[in-house]
């Protein structure tokens, strides 16, 4: 996924200025925030400010057109998943997992950030789950749901703050961060009990899940 996000070392020749500069300013974002200035991710880029005020208007052009990546980068790994099922597409996503730490970072920003881009983020997220779900059903891969939209939701939710959680807890706040460790750290620990509650369940038996629909009804 992450190979959308070029390294500035790469000649211009190989990538347009325009989009080396987003993608500077996404690893820039991500590693120390969006207080980070436009001369930081020029001299990420290897650029001057004014060629990036040139392509952008302004920093908050540069956020925007970072924000529009980011939605697109992660429809492109959702689409990759549905393209990919089974437990091939899943470990070789795992053994890559260093490459989502630009994007995981600048989505950890956001949604500590708040804000209409956080907000919109998360939708899109819930709004792919449920695609995502629902064709894991039709395929027989998946249990149907009695509410498949608030379980589309809820698994998002749980996912994201997962996700916070773990890049918080694995970063330390008198170095800088290193998100390719933290998001290796947080598969690490997850996967397993992942796969595990999802494949196999907690309960051993109905009775919670029936008491609840008959105080439903």
């Amino acid at each position: 996924m992450c190979s959308a996000l070029a390294d500035p070392r790469v000649p211009d020749r190989d990538l347009a200025t325009h989009a080396r500069i987003r993608d500077a300013a996404i690893r820039v974002f991500g590693e120390r925030g969006f207080a980070a200035g436009v001369r930081t991710i020029a001299a990420a880029a290897h650029v001057s400010p004014g060629l990036v005020n040139h392509h952008f208007g302004s920093k908050d052009g540069l956020r925007a057109a970072c924000d529009a990546q980011i939605r697109e980068l992660i429809t492109t790994v959702k689409r990759e998943a549905l393209d990919s099922p089974g437990p091939a597409g899943m470990l070789a996503a795992l053994a890559e997992v260093e490459d989502y730490a630009p994007i995981a970072a600048y989505v950890v920003r956001s949604f500590q950030s708040g804000g209409e881009f956080a907000r919109a983020l998360f939708e899109q997220m819930v709004a792919d789950a449920d695609r995502l779900l629902a064709e894991g059903v039709a395929a027989g891969r998946f249990t149907p749901s009695r509410d498949p939209a608030a379980r589309a939701r809820y698994l998002t939710q749980a996912s994201v703050g997962s996700m916070l959680i773990g890049m918080q807890m694995n970063t330390k706040p008198d170095a800088p961060p290193d998100f390719r460790r933290a998001i290796r750290d947080l598969a690490t620990a997850t996967t397993l009990p992942a796969l595990e509650l999802y494949t196999e369940g907690l309960f051993t038996d109905r009775s919670v899940l029936d008491a609840f629909l008959d105080s439903q009804e």
